[in-house]
């Protein structure tokens, strides 16, 4: 190719840029505004949002109000030797405690810390919900049921290591890695998630 031809086929390159520069291409796959583009439908209450962390959750203990929640997020536990990953609800004894999304009863469990324990994981199974200190189950509640958002779980209690004066629902959230089991995930601090809506 000549240099005539070189010259001919940058001015052709540079009209071609021009032109991509003035047209506005919308549509599926495409980047742009137009009237006819229709932004996707919000997440459902528990569903990952982007970076697989939750948009937004309802509150999990029956009539507590968000204005109502504080953050314990990292507060020293045990003199200082650990520190709290999770959000405490305090609420009367008893009171019901609600699953916060679509899931399964993953695993029902009794530890010395948490004592009466639900795990709940979400369908994709990118997310674990933790509901610690339960006084009492909800009845009939079992491991590998189907729950939906709103259904009770237990009771807000102190069993664990709660302090039996100040009954509370101690809530994680944890993101799991494919094959990681209920106890494992990275935890998520819930304060900013429960106190959106």
């Amino acid at each position: 190719m000549n240099r005539f031809g070189i010259a001919i086929a940058g001015l052709l390159l540079l009209l071609l840029i021009g032109f991509a520069a003035v047209v506005r291409v919308t549509g599926p796959g495409w980047s742009g505004t137009s009237p006819h583009v229709v932004a996707p439908p919000p997440a459902a209450p528990g569903s990952p949002a982007p970076g697989g962390a939750p948009a937004t959750l309802p509150v999990p203990v029956q009539g507590v109000a968000r204005a109502q929640l504080s953050s314990s997020w990292s507060d020293p536990r045990d003199g200082g030797t650990r520190a709290h990953h999770a959000i405490d609800i305090p609420a009367p004894r008893g009171t019901p405690v609600l699953a916060v999304a679509d899931g399964t009863i993953e695993k029902l469990y009794t530890s010395a810390l948490g004592g009466l324990t639900v795990y709940e994981r979400t369908p994709d199974g990118g997310l674990v919900y933790y509901y610690a200190h339960l006084d009492r189950y909800a009845p009939q509640l079992a491991e590998g049921q189907m729950v939906r958002a709103g259904q009770v779980l237990g009771a807000v209690g102190s069993t664990g290591d709660a302090d039996a004066r100040v009954p509370h629902l101690h809530f994680e959230i944890h993101r799991m890695a494919p094959g990681e089991a209920w106890w494992q995930g990275e935890e998520l601090d819930p304060y900013p998630i429960l106190r959106r809506g």
